[in-house]
């Protein structure tokens, strides 16, 4: 029997390098009914798949008991019924008393509630436990969203750095000073006893690791008594052999060697100090990656114009249903997803699709929640809400591909799994064989607190997944949506890129593309004709009329109209006769055909365009080309592709010369035409790895889900859109170009980040052993350790936010 499958996101605390991702992945792997847990340090979320009712709070038990706890949720609730402060008080109890709710707070004047709680509470739970209390509540939409709050995280960590700053520049000058200027050195000796001195740096330092650097030991120590430790446990373990040392040096100097007695305050707190500095910057860059989703989510608005029982009033966004009727001020941003249903104006959809044009809409056209109004007084039906609109999917997706782990990070993550032990046995190494050679005391702690300071797998961890966070972030602004994170890989390594033809290349429907005409003008010839096929379902009749309309023809009334399959169609207009067909037709009701008006058909049909014939009272008078028109910009992303060195190829059911003249005038390499959707799937197979299939049909599903990168067109239906793993949100197929740019942008961001990140290790670790004394080199000091390590992490997220103007 198969498992009912759900799947669970948790945001979770205390995660500061990749070794702490792989603990946290191991921790939930571990649980029975907890599938293919994927963790973002960049993100600081966990996915799994939930296949039982326990796994989820089983799960949070295992995550508590690794030292990771779940963040709480915060769930807004809206409540009916509450007259007082008595019924406040009732609710607010009523949820306080639920297992796994830290907090509840009640406001009667908005008539809500705000409760933080563990995930392994429902959001319905909660409105279900209120109810039954006779306060009727319901979940307010996106409740239970949780977006980690950088921006909080950095003003704390900038606190903390100024105090730890504050008491650390006393010790550093009177320490350091004395180096740098002897002068100075003679004058602290005078002025101060040697052990008052280091009583005072004893007090300072001490303030330092106990309040600001508090945080390093609070996660640190508990992981080591785990037996797993992580970065906190480096920088604990380096600035409190410091303190000890120092401390020892200070107040029992019998217990040391004469020879080393000297006090290393200034290292345990400069340590602190400078990776408070590393991380706030870090937390502030971190906020920054995310900025893309926080700006979609910002895209709707608090309140929305709603006619209710008769009359227009203000009502909060979450409370809107579908069928509600919105009306839109000019300027205004468009709510929730609806259909307009009355006005028309242009509606500005550039944060949505990345193009600065607006778009016309008149009644019946759709418009999307977090666009903006023009300058017209509109009204909309609305058609989605909360988790259903566009914009809801869009950021869905984005986090999605966020959250995501690259083949890449399989690498990372399998030497972040042993990194912190190894350096913590290689500074248990460097302690022995210094005090081995040397005899000092002091040079040998000095080097192991070298080598656990220097050494980052913070930089490590974040080298990945931060490129991820912003690129498919500033994919997201391009108008170019990974649903994959995993995608950005592959397309960075894409050979080949195939075309759908129809809708994708071209506009998807027909349109007069050319008109020639012998004994009356043009725009009198395409009136005629589109009087006659007003009433006519057929497309290329449509496309007819589209055309005399778009030149403002005024259309006078058809009579005996008739339509004969393969014969086209005859009818009266203005009392003359007229027949409208192919050539075939005109000449088997008797007409002859103009020579002139042939040719010029034939040349149209060799480029893949459909002629038909017009006879006005037995004479052939004008003859009209209906193709369906390339999309302007498709010449742009085929030459495009070729300067990124890609292959083109074009897929299509249509027949062999269309296709082919639409593939000339595109300069495409390969041309497949006449395939049905099994015949397009082979087509994909048969061109090999590294292939990019872009569609936007039904029939391009197959081809979307067998191409090594899928890319849908986002005007096409949505089962192509599921089937693909990129989605550009307009129907311009320059996207493509810009996908994949954008995907080897990334790819090259991720390797130099990896390369930063390995490299430093590989080259510091051995420096800050000592590697370089024999040869008359420096012995790295923890102080520059801490310095080096605090700038790798924040080089690696700094280069990331390249990547925002990239593309």
């Amino acid at each position: 029997m198969k498992n009912h499958h759900n799947d669970a996101e948790l945001t979770i605390a205390g995660m500061s390098c990749a070794s702490c991702v792989g603990r946290v992945e191991k921790a939930l792997a571990a649980v029975p009914g907890i599938e293919n847990p994927q963790v973002n340090l960049a993100t600081g979320r966990a996915r799994f798949g939930v296949n039982s009712a326990d796994a989820l709070p089983r799960a949070i038990e295992a995550l508590a008991g690794a030292g990771y706890p779940a963040e709480p949720l915060e769930t807004r609730l809206n409540i009916d019924g509450m007259t007082c402060a008595s019924c406040v008080g009732r609710v607010e109890k009523a949820l306080s008393a639920m297992p796994g709710v830290t907090s509840a707070q009640v406001n009667l004047a908005t008539g809500s509630a705000t409760i933080h709680h563990s995930p392994a509470v429902t959001p319905q739970t909660l409105a279900e436990t209120v109810t039954a209390k006779g306060y009727p509540a319901q979940v307010q939409a996106e409740a239970g969203h949780h977006m980690h709050d950088h921006s909080a995280d950095a003003a704390t960590l900038r606190r903390n750095f100024l105090i730890a700053l504050v008491l650390t520049l006393p010790i550093f000058v009177a320490e350091m000073g004395g180096h740098i200027f002897p002068a100075f050195h003679h004058w602290i000796s005078m002025a101060l006893d040697q052990r008052l001195l280091w009583i005072g740096e004893f007090v300072l330092t001490t303030a330092v690791l106990a309040g600001p650097g508090r945080m390093f030991f609070r996660i640190g120590f508990p992981a080591l008594m785990r037996r797993a430790p992580e970065m906190n446990s480096l920088v604990a373990l380096g600035a409190s052999a410091a303190w000890l040392y120092s401390t020892v040096a200070t107040f029992a100097p019998g217990l040391l060697p004469s020879e080393s007695v000297h006090v290393y305050y200034e290292a345990a707190a400069v340590i602190v100090t400078l990776i408070l500095l590393g991380r706030w910057l870090e937390a502030r860059a971190k906020g920054q990656a995310g900025d893309a989703i926080r700006r979609l989510i910002e895209l709707t608005p608090d309140t929305a114009r709603v006619e209710r029982n008769g009359s227009i009033r203000d009502i909060p966004v979450a409370e809107l249903r579908t069928g509600d009727i919105v009306h839109l001020r000019p300027g205004e941003r468009v709510a929730v997803d609806g259909v307009l249903t009355e006005g028309s104006g242009a509606i500005d959809e550039s944060m949505l699709t990345g193009e600065p044009v607006p778009v016309s809409k008149t009644t019946g056209d759709p418009v999307t929640g977090g666009t903006v109004n023009g300058t017209s007084a509109l009204a909309y039906r609305v058609t989605a809400t909360g988790g259903d609109t566009v914009l809801a999917r869009i950021i869905r997706m984005v986090e999605d591909a966020q959250a995501t782990k690259l083949p890449v990070q399989a690498l990372v993550d399998r030497i972040t799994a042993v990194f912190v032990p190894v350096v913590i046995g290689l500074a248990i190494l460097s302690f022995a064989l210094w005090l081995i050679f040397t005899g000092s005391l002091g040079q040998a702690m000095v080097a192991a607190i070298s080598v656990l300071i220097i050494a980052c797998p913070c930089a490590m961890g974040l080298a990945v997944p931060v490129s991820i966070m912003v690129g498919t972030g500033r994919g997201a602004e391009l108008g170019v949506l990974f649903r994959r994170g995993d995608a950005l890989q592959r397309l960075a390594d894409a050979r080949i890129v195939a075309f759908d033809k129809t809708g994708t290349l071209t506009q998807g429907a027909p349109a007069l593309t050319a008109i020639k005409a012998e004994g009356m003008t043009p725009e009198d010839a395409l009136r005629l004709a589109a009087s006659a096929e007003a009433r006519s379902e057929h497309p290329l009749a449509a496309a007819i009329t589209a055309a005399a309309r778009d030149k403002g023809l005024e259309l006078p009334p058809a009579e005996d109209v008739q339509a004969t399959v393969g014969r086209g169609l005859s009818a009266r207009v203005e009392g003359r006769a007229l027949l409208i067909g192919n050539a075939a037709a005109l000449t088997e009701s008797g007409i002859t055909t103009s020579p002139t008006l042939i040719a010029a058909a034939r040349g149209w049909a060799a480029n893949g365009a459909t002629p038909v014939h017009l006879a006005v009272d037995g004479q052939h008078v004008a003859a009209m080309a209906l193709a369906d028109p390339i999309r302007p910009e498709a010449a742009e992303t085929v030459a495009k592709l070729h300067e990124l060195d890609l292959q083109t190829a074009m897929i299509s059911g249509d027949v062999q010369a269309t296709a082919e003249a639409v593939g000339r005038q595109l300069g495409i390499d390969r041309v497949t035409a006449g395939v049905l959707p099994e015949g397009k799937l082979a087509a994909i197979r048969d061109m090999g790895a590294g292939t990019v299939f872009v569609g936007d049909g039904i029939n391009d599903a197959p081809a979307l889900a067998a191409a090594e990168t899928g890319i849908a067109i986002g005007t096409g239906t949505d089962v192509a859109i599921e089937s693909a793993e990129v989605v550009l949100i307009g129907g311009d197929p320059l996207g493509v170009v810009r996908a994949i740019r954008l995907s080897r942008s990334v790819m090259r961001n991720i390797r130099q980040n990896l390369f930063w990140a390995f490299g430093y290790n590989a080259a510091l670790i051995p420096v800050a052993m000592g590697a370089l004394v024999p040869f008359g080199g420096p012995q790295l000091s923890p102080m520059l350790g801490a310095g080096a390590m605090a700038l790798s992490s924040v080089f690696v997220v700094s280069n990331a936010l390249r990547l925002k103007r990239a593309g």
